[in-house]
């Protein structure tokens, strides 16, 4: 019972940032998801992960493994599937990336924070990195058929990951003024990210059901299976674990639509996957919190 009850106070908040989004736009309110996406992603995230890593009380080499078991397990989800994608016979440029990138800034960080605490939250944000500096290299030449390396230099986030680690590493801190104020900003970042998640999920029509409920399934026990045991071959720490678990079994992430629109790949059955999926997230993710925590 008690474990129920706080994977519930975990949970809870998430979904119901995320339900404040859906009931805004379903109001009828105006809510510019573009300037808010680019402020949170600009400012915020690039700000949370700068202070969760320099102010992280983790080892660094701790923080060095975590980084090469993210790397192997997206390196084994994009083989599993790619396989899925062939045996399902869909379109690799519409398909492959949704289903190997999860939503792990809009619902990972908030859920590793809330179930771990600053610990979790600096494992979950390598985890974030990896999967962000991925998904703006090999998701984006997948695609549109073109990745850039120039691109991944100018976000934001990278430089606050590259940083953050190098202040870790050198056990440097910033002056506290500036501290308390790129905190300020990091705490934009997960409410934003969640309000916005809401705010997407309310504006897209998915096509289907059939199909992504299949594909939503299959990425969600695949992603589990190789995340869990990628973290046990390389002996992970509990709450590193469950940090990488969690943050590469999460739904299909939104900006799989957003690339999807912007590339010509079809988005329509991109927004049913991210749907249907983030649905799903409600009921499977607890249940994976409950067998980490």
């Amino acid at each position: 019972m008690n474990l129920v009850l706080t994977v519930g106070e975990v949970v809870a908040p998430v979904f119901l940032l995320a339900a404040i989004g859906f009931v805004w736009v379903r109001m009828g309110l105006a809510y510019e998801i573009e300037f808010v996406t680019r402020m949170s992603m600009t400012l915020g995230v690039p700000c949370l992960i700068f202070v969760s890593l320099m102010n992280t009380e983790i080892d660094p080499a701790a923080l060095t493994v975590v980084s090469v078991a993210a790397v192997v397990a997206y390196a084994a989800v994009t083989v599993a599937m790619l396989a899925v994608a062939l045996l399902f016979r869909l379109e690799i440029r519409t398909y492959l990336a949704p289903l190997i990138f999860g939503n792990t800034g809009n619902l990972g960080l908030p859920l590793a924070l809330f179930a771990f605490g600053d610990e979790g939250l600096g494992y979950a944000v390598v985890v974030f990195a990896v999967m962000a500096i991925y998904s703006f290299t090999a998701g984006v030449w997948i695609v549109s058929g073109g990745g850039s390396l120039v691109r991944v230099i100018k976000e934001p986030m990278v430089a606050g990951t590259l940083l953050g680690a190098l202040f870790l590493w050198q056990g440097w801190q910033t002056p506290v003024f500036l501290t308390n104020t790129l905190s300020l900003i990091g705490q934009l970042a997960i409410p934003l990210m969640l309000i916005t998640l809401g705010v997407a999920v309310a504006r897209l029509t998915p096509q289907s059901f059939g199909r992504p409920a299949i594909l939503s399934v299959l990425k969600a026990a695949a992603c589990t299976a190789i995340a869990a045991a990628v973290g046990r071959y390389f002996e992970l720490p509990p709450v590193a674990f469950a940090a990488l678990v969690i943050q590469v079994a999460t739904p299909v992430a939104v900006t799989s639509y957003l690339l999807a629109t912007k590339y010509g790949a079809d988005a329509q059955s991109v927004a049913s996957l991210v749907v249907v999926s983030t649905l799903a997230s409600v009921l499977y993710l607890p249940l994976i919190l409950a067998w980490v925590m």
